[in-house]
């Protein structure tokens, strides 16, 4: 009879699914289950990639590649309820006045990831970034390990903007910089149970006092999934896309 959420491996748009206990958590009072379906994936992928990979602390500056992305405004989220700085980038000026509502320092909408080292520039005051999150990859990975500080960290999530791209070994070396690429999904069990209790320990307690909070850009009834998934493809959602289930269920 308990209120849960967690990981499920593929398979989840139903009414009913099977995931081992040990991946999921009970969802704290204050949450409906609709901003309850939003937050695990988000909040499991950010956490696990600033803190439990990257090692963010507080102070630290960290710039997002898709920072209106559900990932992204969770990663502001927590960015900011960890007391570091959160930069970002956008494809288009609504979706980085979203982000700036959510806690974002400073950004741009942006055409070409050419553009970011300059902007990183004046934003840091030439000092760079400690941790780039980067949900796109493509060139925009190049862009990321240029705008990194010395001993910078680079988490390489997503690959929207391609698969490979041209980086500047010299300047990984001489910066003495750490790529890393990171999924969630093809994790073995046990690894998928450790990111789950890294999650209970350091993010549910924030999600159950409103220090952080998912973003719900729009709620969809089951039977208009491919209606959802044609607006992810658009790229014009802001935060999650959930499915309801019921009337005020998800």
């Amino acid at each position: 009879g308990d209120r849960v959420f967690g990981l499920v491996g593929g398979g989840a748009q139903a009414e009913y699914l099977v995931t081992h206990e040990e991946v999921v958590a009970a969802i704290p009072d204050n949450l409906g289950m609709v901003e309850a379906a939003a937050a695990p994936e988000a909040f499991i992928t950010a956490h696990d990639a600033l803190v439990s990979q990257a090692g963010m602390g507080a102070g630290d500056r960290v710039l997002i590649f898709a920072a209106g992305s559900g990932v992204g405004l969770a990663a502001v989220h927590l960015i900011r309820a960890l007391g570091a700085m959160a930069f970002g980038t956008t494809r288009t000026p609504d979706k980085l006045l979203r982000a700036r509502t959510e806690g974002l320092t400073d950004g741009a909408a942006i055409e070409l990831p050419t553009e970011i080292p300059l902007l990183v520039e004046r934003w840091t005051a030439g000092a760079g970034m400690d941790v780039v999150l980067d949900l796109v990859g493509g060139d925009y990975a190049a862009a990321g390990v240029d705008s990194l500080a010395r001993g910078g960290r680079l988490m390489l999530v997503g690959t929207l903007a391609g698969t490979r791209a041209s980086l500047d070994l010299r300047r990984i070396l001489s910066r003495r910089l750490t790529i890393r690429g990171t999924v969630l999904r093809a994790r073995p069990l046990d690894e998928k149970i450790a990111v789950t209790e890294a999650f209970v320990r350091d993010v549910l307690p924030l999600l159950a006092s409103g220090s952080v909070s998912p973003v719900v850009d729009g709620v969809y009834p089951l039977e208009a999934a491919a209606d959802a998934h044609a607006r992810l493809e658009r790229g014009d959602a802001v935060g999650k896309l959930v499915l309801a289930l019921t009337s005020g269920d998800a």
